[in-house]
């Protein structure tokens, strides 16, 4: 027997398979080593040959996402005080606290949403809105509509690849991989392009000092001058008088 589809029988018929897709997708929301991605991706091409549901890939998919993203956040939220020391240490890193706090304010929702589909870069956003204590209704309301989104896309990735391979999975299983990688790449320098240029145009702590300082010197400048010029005026008035 081919080993390859013993392994796939193996997978479809066991009924811890989709609990498997859960954890991994739970946990590599907080260790970013685990291949949740291609585990979903994956279990949807077996759903497009015809091995597993792929209401119940998705629905397990989009579960793990939430309970490991959720956890990410109350772990930021709880050690708040040993954890903002080493993300926000030092002057830069006040900087940094003070920014994402103003990007989380005015776009949670989109922030959260969106780094569900930056792997590595969701953990350090989950556990930062959890430090800098984001309300938690709009965090588990975003973070709900990213894994359901999350794992539709990995599910259906893998679906039309299987659809399309059924006779041959490991073309599928390729086809899968390499859209999504390509997506990542996209969607990874999409992402720095922005992050540059919002620090390029984000104002820095010593020019808002300057810019705060200067009205002052040119306010006061003029009562310094009254006050030079008022020694004078004395020592004249008494020399007439």
């Amino acid at each position: 027997m081919d080993p390859l589809q013993s392994a796939v029988d193996l997978v479809s018929a066991s009924p811890w398979t989709y609990a498997v897709i859960l954890a991994i997708a739970a946990i590599d929301a907080l260790i970013p080593l685990v291949p949740s991605e291609a585990t979903v991706i994956s279990a949807g091409v077996l759903a497009g040959a015809g091995e597993l549901h792929l209401a119940l890939v998705i629905a397990a998919g989009a579960a793990g996402a939430y309970t490991g993203d959720t956890a990410a956040y109350w772990l930021g939220r709880r050690f708040e005080h040993r954890l903002e020391p080493r993300l926000f240490g030092g002057e830069k890193g006040a900087r940094r606290k003070a920014w994402a706090q103003r990007m989380l304010a005015r776009n949670g929702g989109p922030v959260i949403f969106g780094a569900r589909f930056v792997p590595g870069g969701r953990t350090a956003t989950t556990v930062t809105a959890g430090v800098v204590r984001m309300p938690w209704p709009l965090f588990a309301t975003f973070a709900a509509l990213a894994g359901i989104a999350w794992a539709s896309y990995a599910a259906l990735v893998g679906y039309v690849g299987g659809r399309a391979f059924r006779e041959n999975l490991i073309w599928g299983l390729l086809v899968g991989f390499a859209f999504a990688a390509l997506s990542y790449v996209v969607i990874e320098a999409v992402r720095r392009i922005r992050r540059r240029r919002s620090e390029r145009h984000a104002p820095t702590v010593s020019g808002s000092a300057a810019n705060e300082a200067s009205p002052r010197t040119r306010t006061s400048s003029p009562n310094s001058k009254c006050s030079s010029r008022s020694p004078s005026k004395s020592r004249s008035s008494s020399a007439r008088m």
